[in-house]
């Protein structure tokens, strides 16, 4: 794909404005030729030169990396990245019986224990653009702590898998996990971002319609499958929230937001192009929409649509979040219907029986309280879409047990499973694209199987 040219700041002041979670508070930060609405406003700043992706049916996107240095600023992106979009999770069809041991699985949490070092040191890594730093978002306490919670008490007759009772088992139970953390680590920890970015360039525009779905997508429409779709969240057009993390390069985007029609008529797009940062003119101006922020601004001078023709951002709240980005209303809806605060209301067991994930997707993020929740959100994936897939003649268990059976070589295994997280099927390309970071996923994984291993 050719390059994105940088947007050029015209002549004619556009109008900026800033969110504000609380207020419609508009601040002016260059004469403005036409009025907008007043996005949200959020003060956290995580993830740099790449960006998460949003999944649904099967896919996955990448932001590509962001050259910068002190001499010159960052410039955005250059090429749109493929999209990976999440499989509505369906139920286990697995044909393969797995079952828990309570001594594999005390030394499959024994070797993460003596490992929890290194595994922050060494695997949770977020990449600045200058170099990688352990990641803020992503810590080993979080994993653990969401691990345990979906191994000991899963979801229904579901958890997630560490090992038989065998001599192998706990290597069994630890790959498992390392093929976990490998996808993680490309998805989102190397990005330090728990919401998805706005990196979707439409035209040389962020559109703030991006919240909507990028690359064409609508995440409010990632219907579940008719069996189960009583199951999903209801789509809530006067719901308002603004994202907790965004991307940190110079000038990226604000975190995303959702909201009404009534609040926002029309949205514009993100001019990461504005220089915001003028303390010298009169009256001064600072980059204050989100913490950290060296450039850009809201620019409303006139509607600018998303790759799926959207302005609006009204119904818009169901973007990716967590450590394997969960997206779109049915799989947050099935989150709520297990775990969460409609399980605890229709009788059923419920791990957080004050979350209602229908109503604050926004949870999985923020929560100070529950800070597993964006590991939670991916072992729910997990436990759905890959210990369950069982397609022709590959299972994802019998594969497993079969990999560390034959000595842990090769990449078959990973590749198979990067397929399944990145395009929905083990073998693709499978009508959805080319696998998306192959190399790079593989390469994960074999570095997590070094730190549990050596």
């Amino acid at each position: 794909m050719s390059p994105s040219p940088r947007p050029t700041k015209s002549e004619a002041s556009p109008s900026i404005y800033q969110p504000t979670t609380e207020t419609n508070l508009i601040i002016v930060i260059e004469t403005p030729t036409t009025p907008g609405p007043t996005p949200p406003k959020t003060a956290v700043a995580p993830k740099p030169t790449g960006t998460p992706k949003p999944r649904p049916v099967p896919v996955t996107t990448r932001q590509p990396t962001i050259s910068t240095s002190t001499a010159t600023r960052p410039v955005p992106p250059t090429a749109q990245p493929t999209l990976e979009e999440e499989p509505a999770i369906t139920s286990p069809s697995s044909s393969t019986e797995i079952a828990k041991d309570g001594s594999t699985t005390e030394k499959v949490y024994d070797i993460l224990e003596q490992k929890k070092s290194r595994i922050d040191s060494e695997l949770f890594l977020y990449d600045t653009g200058f170099g990688v730093v352990e990641s803020s978002v992503y810590r080993y306490q979080g994993f653990r702590d969401g691990l345990e919670v979906m191994h000991e008490e899963g979801v229904g007759d579901s958890f997630f898998y560490l090992g038989d009772s065998s001599d192998i088992g706990y290597k069994i139970g630890l790959v498992n996990v390392a093929a976990f953390i490998a996808q993680s680590m490309k998805e989102t920890i190397k990005y330090d971002a728990c919401d998805e970015n706005s990196w979707d360039l439409v035209n040389g525009k962020y559109p703030l319609s991006n919240a909507c779905g990028q690359l064409g997508q609508s995440y409010q429409d990632y219907h579940c499958p008719e069996n189960e779709k009583h199951m999903e969240c209801k789509v809530d057009p006067n719901m308002k929230i603004t994202a907790t993390t965004h991307a940190k390069w110079y000038g990226a985007p604000a975190p995303m937001f959702c909201g009404s029609k009534k609040e926002y008529p029309f949205t514009g797009y993100w001019n990461y192009g504005l220089e915001c940062n003028l303390a010298w003119v009169d009256p001064p101006k600072t980059c204050d929409v989100y913490e950290g922020q060296k450039a850009g601004g809201f620019d409303n001078t006139s509607p600018v649509a998303n790759n799926s023709g959207r302005t609006d951002v009204e119904g818009c709240c169901w973007w990716g979040r967590g450590v394997i980005q969960t997206t779109g209303i049915c799989n947050f809806g099935k989150l709520n219907y297990f775990l969460g605060a409609r399980a605890k209301q229709e009788g059923r067991k419920s791990r957080y029986p004050s979350i209602d994930f229908c109503k604050t997707p926004d949870a999985i993020c923020n929560s100070e309280e529950h800070q597993e929740l964006k590991w939670v959100a991916g072992y729910f994936y997990w436990i759905n879409a890959l210990q369950s897939y069982s397609v022709g003649d590959w299972d994802y268990i019998t594969e497993l047990h079969k990999f560390v059976e034959n000595g842990m070589e090769g990449d078959a295994f990973i590749n198979a499973v990067s397929g399944i997280v990145n395009r929905g099927c083990h073998n693709p390309p499978c009508g959805t694209g080319a696998l998306d970071g192959g190399p790079e996923r593989a390469d994960n994984f074999r570095k997590v199987l070094a730190v549990f291993f050596e």
